[in-house]
């Protein structure tokens, strides 16, 4: 029998970034009312993010496009849906991301991110 408690255990001990996690959800106003807001489902949560491709230099005159891949890893037992704002943390830096579909392993969860560039 695999010990996949053990494993996720070990897998934990490389996370050194952190994640915060927010989500669109409708929200009741003091009124009565609801609207959709942002609202923070996970803070600090340790992580790990990777880039899975090397970065194209696609600068122009006008344009400065960010093109490569990143995928976070992180513990299965934190839930993350598919459009989630993720703000990650390494190193002092933090960028904002989109969550793709997780992919779920009993070890830990890959999620594809789509930077979120404010020009």
């Amino acid at each position: 029998m695999i010990n996949y408690e053990a494993i996720r255990v070990e897998y934990e001990k490389m996370y050194e970034d952190a994640v915060t996690v927010q989500r669109s959800e409708r929200v009741k106003k003091p009124n009565g009312a609801t609207e959709l807001a942002w609202v923070t489902k996970h803070l600090n949560v340790a992580c790990r993010i990777s880039q899975t491709g090397l970065a194209a230099n696609t600068q122009t005159d006008t344009t400065n496009d960010i093109d490569y891949s990143s995928k976070l890893f992180l513990s299965p037992l934190v839930e993350i849906k598919h459009g989630d704002k993720l703000a990650v943390t390494r190193e002092g830096l933090t960028r904002e991301y989109t969550a793709g579909e997780p992919f779920i392993y009993p070890t830990h969860q890959e999620i594809n991110l789509e930077r979120d560039v404010k020009s």
